[in-house]
């Protein structure tokens, strides 16, 4: 009866289930569109997982992965207490790149501008989103601590059997875990939290100042280019005019005269190349923007998925707890608990895979922008 309910509850999922082999097509022309079938070409795919698997295989992943996983086996066995937060700050510097030290210097250098402000906002965004992620990386390793003996709980028990091969020694033992679990606190911030939502909303409101100011840059080197075209069009008319009144003349040491100083006048003004630039380093801001506010999101759902995963766990032992040590409702708890932790270390072992997966995506988007001011200012320095 216990066995039925607690399927009503808490669906089981005894399997992990595969990652789909996604794979989506390309935009095809409409429906008005009549393409002969002979000639049809065969539309592009992406494939998701695959490209997942590369991202999760390279050489900047295996780099954020070593850093924050310790050679110490005992790594995840290790209690976060007093000192975690200092702890945490080390581990920043550790694994940020380009550190602060070196934004900070490269940005001492540059003129304030809306674009200073816009790109040192970006620096400091994407270092409290390294910080979030160091924080949801600690959240794992308490979740791997606190269903530590509630695992190897479920590995002993003989969960196959009839609920009666459970002695008395064992129904102890899982009741004492089973209270010791329900008393520890959810590793993983609850959907509600404030955290993601106010990152998320700092990378909105960034990318909607940055769209801003790319429109406008953008516009006024159009407006810039159009104006070089039509001054040079001008300068040649009048060095032609020149040279068709003075034919008598010696007109080529005379076009020489002309043209000498005015052709450089033609050529992309120094204004335009500086705009450019300042264009170049909106662009990087703007794509690390986008990159960043869609690895939240994801993050953001396998969290909750996790802190729901916790919580249905939490149920299902509080219903074990009420029954106190009787010997079938601890088998009962147990079963339902084994088919929930497979998908649970799943989902824990995804969330670990996206941490750092965001991590080298700010330190790649990081680097290219600073790489941009540096070419700026050794320019026009």
């Amino acid at each position: 009866m216990l066995g039925q309910m607690l399927d009503c509850v808490i669906p089981s999922s005894s399997t992990r289930r595969p990652k789909p082999n996604l794979s989506l097509p390309s935009q095809q022309g409409s429906s008005a569109d009549v393409t002969p079938s002979s000639t049809a070409q065969p539309s592009p795919t992406i494939n998701l997982t695959r490209e997942y698997t590369l991202a999760i295989q390279t050489s900047s992943y295996s780099e954020i992965w070593s850093k924050i996983h310790p050679g110490d086996p005992s790594y995840e066995d290790l209690e976060l207490g007093e000192g975690e937060a200092h702890e945490g700050q080390q581990r920043l510097t550790h694994v940020l790149n380009p550190s602060r030290e070196c934004v900070d210097e490269a940005l001492q250098h540059a003129r304030p501008s809306t674009l200073t402000r816009l790109v040192s906002d970006y620096f400091d965004h994407s270092e409290n989103t390294s910080h979030l992620c160091l924080l949801l990386h600690d959240s794992v390793r308490r979740a791997r601590l606190i269903y530590h003996d509630l695992q190897n709980l479920l590995d002993v028990l003989p969960l196959d059997s009839d609920p009666y091969c459970l002695t008395p020694s064992q129904c102890d033992q899982a009741f004492d875990i089973f209270l010791q679990f329900d008393r520890l606190d959810n590793p993983f911030p609850c959907p509600n939290s404030n955290n993601f939502h106010d990152m998320r909303l700092c990378f909105s409101q960034l990318n909607q100042r940055l769209q801003h100011r790319l429109c406008k840059s953008r516009s006024r080197v159009q407006r810039l280019r159009h104006a070089t075209t039509c001054f040079a069009v001008c300068l040649i008319g009048t060095v032609v005019g020149v040279c068709i009144a003075a034919v008598t003349v010696a007109s080529h040491a005379l076009i020489a005269l002309v043209a000498g100083p005015i052709l450089p006048a033609i050529l992309p003004s120094k204004i335009t190349k500086k705009e450019m630039a300042h264009l170049a380093q909106l662009d990087a801001a703007a794509k690390g923007t986008y990159v960043l506010h869609n690895d939240l999101d994801t993050i953001d759902r396998l969290v909750e998925r996790l802190y729901t995963a916790v919580e249905g766990d939490k149920f299902l032992i509080r219903l074990g707890l009420e029954r106190g040590r009787d010997r079938h409702p601890i088998h009962e708890i147990a079963k339902q608990l084994q088919k929930t932790h497979r998908n649970f270390l799943v989902h824990l072992m995804d969330l670990e895979e996206h941490i750092c997966l965001c991590f080298s995506a700010i330190n790649r988007a990081r680097s290219l922008l600073l790489e941009e001011i540096h070419l700026n200012q050794s320019r026009y320095s």
